[in-house]
């Protein structure tokens, strides 16, 4: 795993198509549910009439964790969910989860900081899935 800006990266030797079953899986056994989809690369292309490479965001939720958040501070749902990206990097995927902990770090929320970091584990666990099931 590659510690990044926003966030946590793995790449894995996979299509985007293939990968992206994995990804969900691994989120959901984390207790995260996918929520919204962006097909960024589809939009551009039909709206810019750009090509570009796969690249797609997952809005993932794990529910006990936002409801736990929002009892706490209502504002938390401007940095909800928690992204997680795929890029199609030409035979691979890159796979991106949001560090919740550098979302926070934007805010002045306090006492949210546990939160994020069993968050973070989470999000982690799912990335370590997603590697030792791309080498199956």
């Amino acid at each position: 795993m590659e510690r990044r800006s926003y966030g946590t990266a793995v790449s894995v030797p996979l299509t985007m198509d293939e990968a992206e079953p994995i990804v969900r899986n691994a989120l959901a056994n984390q207790g995260f549910g996918v929520l919204t989809e962006i097909d960024v690369a589809a939009t551009l292309k039909a709206k810019l009439d750009i090509d570009r490479a796969g690249y797609k965001i997952l809005g993932a939720c794990n529910p006990n964790l936002a409801a736990q958040a929002l009892d706490h501070d209502e504002d938390i749902g401007l940095l909800l969910p928690c992204n997680v990206i795929m890029i199609d990097k030409g035979g691979s995927t890159l796979v991106m989860a949001v560090d919740p902990g550098a979302m926070l770090a934007a805010s002045s929320a306090e006492g949210l900081g546990p939160l994020a970091e069993e968050a973070a584990v989470r999000l982690d666990k799912a990335l370590g899935h997603i590697v030792a099931k791309a080498a199956e």
